[in-house]
């Protein structure tokens, strides 16, 4: 049984929260607190597993009480958040402070089943979830005049980088894309997240990384030097026309409950890039990505999966390495330089 405190400064969604989430057997709501101080006062009389907590709220606002919380009692945190863009920014500093996962909060534009259900299985994730691990990884940047000499400029406009990751991703997104050069092949991401927080994601990236890093759009070329990231809510799919690769953000079903899917991405990928890509499938609560990434390797593409004790959830990559899908399982701080090794092993053969 998972012991749920929920925090939040309205009334209605305390009950309304509570009362979703005790229909699933496998949660007890064990108590609701309408500020942190009566939130600190029941974790400690409460002892919950996961506490989902609200980013607006008086006396002390969120990451405020998230940043004392993870330094003096760290426990699994879901942010509850409205989808505003000063909330957007405020769930990547949840992130940043040790929240494992964020979700947006019912309104109108999403319904209170369609919230329960990711509440649920994000409650279930931070549940299993290392809550420390993911404290902020240093990994030195690659100098890029050694980046070039191992990505010699041949057909690199026809590689391919797909990046998929869910729980703890956002931490482990950049850990991957920090230390890669603006010479590195074109890159995709789906990063499982809610609409409107992905476009913050991306400025946040594109002001620490040297690759430009944005939000993808519609027949966006993937060029070297660029990352796309999903837009929450769109599928993300690669396309070729010729030697042109291009991307599509679509509408469609969700896959493994999710919309981006990182399958859905994945297995575009295999078909239209094959050898010529390389995949990496990072921490995660789930299976999504596992067939895509074993459908990249069939068709010729280097494939890496983060290891269990660097992973926030050890979901999605255990999922791919049980069935075949990784040609090396690796530690996060490894990850970059084995893109890097594997594009310049590529190039070489070309």
């Amino acid at each position: 049984m998972i012991k749920v405190l929920v925090v939040d400064d309205s009334a209605f969604i305390c009950k309304t929260l509570a009362e979703e989430l005790s229909k699933f057997a496998d949660i007890q709501v064990v108590g609701s607190a309408m500020d942190p101080y009566v939130a600190r006062d029941k974790i400690v009389t409460m002892h919950p597993d996961v506490i989902t907590l609200d980013i607006e709220m008086p006396r002390m606002d969120g990451l405020s009480f998230l940043s004392k919380l993870m330094k003096h009692y760290p426990l699994p945190v879901v942010v509850v958040s409205s989808l505003t863009p000063k909330n957007s920014r405020a769930a990547l500093k949840a992130f940043e402070l040790g929240a494992i996962e964020v979700i947006a909060k019912p309104g109108s534009q999403f319904s209170m089943p369609d919230v329960a259900g990711q509440l649920v299985r994000a409650i279930r994730a931070a549940a299993s979830a290392r809550v420390k691990v993911m404290d902020r990884v240093s990994v030195a940047p690659v100098p890029e005049a050694t980046a070039q000499s191992k990505l010699p400029q041949v057909r690199l406009g026809q590689k391919v980088l797909a990046i998929g990751a869910s729980t703890g991703g956002t931490q482990a997104i950049e850990a991957v894309l920090r230390p890669l050069p603006s010479t590195t092949p074109g890159i995709v991401v789906v990063q499982h997240m809610p609409e409107y927080f992905t476009a913050a994601f991306a400025d946040r990236l594109n002001s620490v990384c040297a690759l430009e890093v944005r939000e993808a759009r519609d027949d966006d070329d993937v060029v070297p030097g660029m990352a796309l990231i999903a837009p929450g809510n769109k599928h993300l799919v690669l396309q070729r026309s010729g030697a042109r690769l291009t991307v599509r953000v679509k509408d469609g079903p969700k896959i493994h409950y999710q919309r981006p899917s990182i399958d859905v991405l994945f297995h575009s990928v295999a078909h239209n890039a094959g050898p010529n890509a390389t995949g990496v499938l990072l921490t995660g609560m789930g299976a999504d990505g596992a067939q895509g990434l074993l459908a990249m390797r069939q068709n010729g593409a280097h494939t890496i999966a983060q290891d269990e004790e660097s992973c926030v959830v050890f979901g999605m990559p255990k999922e791919a390495i049980r069935c075949g899908a990784a040609d090396e399982v690796l530690h996060l701080t490894k990850i970059p330089s084995a893109i890097l090794a594997s594009f310049s092993r590529e190039v070489a053969t070309d």
